[in-house]
């Protein structure tokens, strides 16, 4: 199996989700669709009542097996810690040709939220700037085209 890589924040994050599937969302679930089954109604609206509920419950339940793998192999993320290469955990300034420069955080996969700054270690950006320095330029191959960035500052 391979590593999930998460910060303290997201691994706790991820486990108060996996919480409220288990102890909320099942239960919900389960009587949504008991109260479903037992209206012993025969009709399609009965029956589309039923299969949605089963179709929530697979959801669910599928989603915490999803949970549990990722945190069962998950390695936290330290912290606060001095870096001179990109790698998981650093945060990193980039600027691709003269635009504003930009500041991400490297993560797992499972915590990536490029809109807030968190870029995952497997995408195209984020693996091209791993075991990079400051000072360096990179060259990032997207689905898009190859473009060029300058890392400003690791930390």
């Amino acid at each position: 199996m391979t590593k999930t890589y998460l910060t303290q924040a997201g691994y706790d994050k991820l486990q108060a989700e996996l919480d409220h599937l288990r102890k909320v969302r099942r239960q919900e679930v389960a009587a949504r669709l008991h109260e479903a089954m037992a209206d012993g109604d025969a009709g399609i609206d009965n029956d589309a009542e039923v299969d949605a509920a089963k179709n929530e419950q697979a959801f669910v339940e599928g989603r915490i097996r999803e949970l549990e793998m990722i945190l069962s192999n998950a390695r936290i993320i330290e912290e606060d810690r001095v870096l001179d290469t990109v790698e998981v955990g650093a945060k990193v300034q980039i600027q691709e040709n003269g635009t504003p420069p930009e500041d991400y955080t490297i993560v797992g996969a499972a915590e990536a939220d490029p809109g807030n700054g968190y870029i995952s270690n497997e995408s195209p950006l984020g693996k091209a700037l791993m075991g990079h320095k400051a000072g360096e330029e990179v060259i990032v191959k997207a689905p898009n085209g190859e473009f060029t960035v300058t890392i400003l500052k690791v930390k």
